[in-house]
């Protein structure tokens, strides 16, 4: 498990994260999510032990990885920034890593290299943008480590290599190899492979739950009327957005979609249907409830 309290870490007089604690569970896929600047780089860098806080603790399995080699060698970082050694192959830099990671599984690697279109002997320096970020995985997945931080994971790579990749990782996770911690702005992405999420906004938590829970806490409610209720009627609900087109009113609402329907079905509609949002809509909403005004930003 990987465990922050309190964590802060700041820069010239910039505060990346403040008071962050959270709780990444074994064995699971955590999604970090947030605004630019929310923090989700610097915890990876954190909980990887680049960094040393500058208050609170982070700790994986109850040892924290600064400057612990020990620590280190059970994680691997796949940075947004990939860097490779210079002049090396993938082969090379597979070599340099079974070096470093007593865990290195050589066959897997092989496999891999077998399994995806890039030629391992071929120098890294002239890959693609989508190719250098298919080695880092493809290496990172290799050195089968306990805990596995990507930052923008799957950036540039097409959806065929994707979906293998995710595959492969599945598969780790499902035979309890690793934990998963992946910073990403593709949030459809993290609605299909995680089972945790949690929100940053200015070196903050929002929230942290699993991924089921994240949408049980608001829904889209569709109801027909032939005479719309009194808004007095509404005051039971909490609603984040509201939409009228005629005699048909469009919410979204937070709360459990079983409790607002309860409350609407009170209205006497001639129609009504909820539907979970997607986490991209929730991710709008809650960075709005924080005072993340959209308005002023999309065109």
């Amino acid at each position: 498990m990987i465990t922050t309290k309190s964590l802060t870490k700041s820069f010239d007089g910039f505060t990346a994260l403040e008071n962050f604690s959270v709780e990444v569970p074994s064995g699971s896929i955590y999604g970090l999510v947030g605004t630019n600047g929310s923090g989700k780089s610097t915890l990876l860098r954190l909980i990887s032990g680049i960094y040393r806080p500058d208050g609170g603790s982070v700790e994986i399995a109850g040892e924290t990885p600064y400057e612990n080699v020990a620590v280190k060698k059970k994680i691997f970082h796949v940075s947004d920034d990939l860097y490779f050694l210079p002049q090396t192959t993938m082969d090379d830099m597979a070599a340099f890593y079974a070096g470093v990671y007593e865990s290195f599984d050589l066959e897997s690697y092989k496999e891999m290299c077998g399994r995806f279109p890039i030629d391992p002997k071929k120098r890294i320096g002239k890959f693609s943008k989508g190719m250098k970020r298919q080695t880092a995985l493809i290496l990172a997945l290799a050195c089968r480590p306990q805990v596995l931080l990507l930052d923008e994971a799957f950036d540039g790579l097409d959806p065929v290599i994707r979906i293998g990749l995710r595959k492969i990782l599945a598969d780790l996770i499902a035979d309890g190899h690793m934990s998963v911690v992946i910073a990403s702005h593709n949030l459809r992405e993290l609605e299909d492979l995680c089972d945790h999420m949690g929100l940053l906004h200015a070196g903050r938590v929002i929230f942290a739950r699993e991924i089921d829970q994240v949408k049980l806490g608001f829904c889209k409610v569709q109801a027909a009327f032939s005479k719309l209720p009194s808004p007095e009627l509404l005051l039971g609900l909490d609603i984040m957005q509201k939409e009228l087109v005629g005699s048909v009113m469009n919410l979204i609402v937070r709360g459990h979609p079983n409790d607002i329907m309860g409350v609407v079905q009170t209205l006497d509609p001639l129609f009504v249907e909820t539907v979970p949002l997607t986490l991209e809509e929730v991710f709008i909403h809650e960075m709005e409830a924080v005072g993340y005004d959209y308005n002023k930003i999309l065109f």
